[in-house]
């Protein structure tokens, strides 16, 4: 019995140093997610970037916006000229909070209490959670010293300034509904996984059982071959997609504000690299499971950098750059901006251009390297 058992664990070592790529992605898989949950992963959000429309100009309001910024919660990037300007900021996800001081606000903190308002992007509510605390609690803290110079003043004969009320406002997801934000980057994850899992493993399983052959000595030729496996993959994934759409709208009371066909049609300029990503997996693998373990290992840091579950915001540098390379990112962008936000092409082309980028070369290079193989 001892000797049997003995033959089936060295047969399966003997599978699993021909099957290397398997082991590999067995420990290597691991090893990311610990990398990335360990490393990037961080829900304290600092450094949100803030947008500024400062009418006062005063010693007082940058006093202010010194104290918001030594807070490290609030990086003041932009100095909007209007109101329509810092809404097109916040519109377009450049800034996270806008900050509104009015103009005279100086001439307020002597006389009453003077209003700051403080607008928060709440699509995203651990971002939007953090800004609100934070700026309600520098307000508070910013009005008991000054009521206790106040006071101090008073009792030597002096009158000094008056508190200040910091009214915080959050748009597009006044609740802060966790739903709001995730159902519809869950879009995002879904095309992903469909278009990279199912064409990897569509074209594998054909080169497994043979058919791969067989198709590349008929007539059919090589762009026919490849658009034939691209097109059903596409309409599926269209068909998740609509599905996803549905179930956030009428099941999760996700608000659909903007134009579907902009969305279906920026989708389409998504997929087509990842349409790329699943051609290099189906070269590179040899076995069906390993084409799946691949396409995870790819998938993987996608989820995770990507601001789907965890915001942006609140990684590390490196995985800030690490989030600048992934498409999903820009494409979870276009999703709420257009699902949350209701705003156009005009404040999505920024978040299209690298994924335009992306789709092209990575599309290019999965042909040319899905025709070598052929040959």
């Amino acid at each position: 019995m001892a000797s049997r058992l003995l033959g089936i664990i060295a047969k399966e070592f003997i599978h699993l140093k021909r099957d290397w790529m398997a082991l590999v992605l067995a420990l290597g898989v691991p090893v990311v997610m610990l990398f990335i949950f360990g490393w990037a992963i961080n829900t304290d959000v600092k450094h949100v970037p803030t947008a500024v429309f400062d009418q006062s100009g005063s010693v007082e309001a940058r006093e202010f916006l010194a104290a918001l910024e030594n807070s490290q919660y609030f990086a003041v990037r932009y100095r909007a000229r209007s109101q329509a300007e810092l809404t097109r900021l916040i519109d377009s996800g450049s800034a996270k909070v806008g900050v509104v001081i009015p103009p005279d606000f100086a001439r307020r903190l002597t006389r009453q209490a003077a209003e700051v308002q403080v607008i928060v992007d709440a699509s995203d509510p651990q971002v939007a959670t953090s800004a609100l605390n934070a700026a309600s609690s520098l307000g508070a803290q910013r009005s008991l010293e000054i009521i206790a110079r106040t006071l101090e003043g008073a009792a030597l004969g002096r009158r000094d300034r008056m508190p200040f009320d910091v009214r915080v406002r959050a748009w597009y997801n006044p609740d802060l509904v966790s739903a709001i934000f995730i159902v519809p980057g869950l879009i995002g994850a879904l095309l992903m996984q469909t278009t990279i899992t199912a064409m990897a493993v569509s074209v594998v399983r054909e080169r497994e059982k043979g058919t791969l052959e067989a198709l590349i000595v008929s007539p059919i030729r090589r762009w026919e071959l490849l658009l034939g496996k691209i097109i059903p993959n596409l309409l599926v994934a269209y068909g998740q997609m609509t599905m996803a759409l549905v179930v956030a709208h009428f099941v999760f009371d996700v608000p659909i504000r903007g134009s579907l066909p902009l969305l279906y049609a920026l989708s389409l300029v998504f997929m087509m690299g990842t349409l790329g990503i699943g051609i290099f997996v189906s070269a590179a693998a040899r076995t069906v499971p390993q084409a799946m373990q691949m396409a995870f290992l790819t998938f993987l840091p996608s989820i995770y950098l990507s601001g789907l579950l965890f915001p942006i915001e609140g990684m590390p540098t490196g995985a800030q750059y690490l989030a600048a390379v992934i498409p999903l990112t820009y494409y979870l962008r276009i999703v709420r901006g257009i699902v949350l936000k209701g705003v156009g092409f005009g404040y999505l082309w920024p978040n299209l251009l690298p994924l335009t980028a992306f789709g092209v070369v990575i599309f290019s290079l999965a042909v040319i390297k899905f025709r070598k193989q052929l040959d």
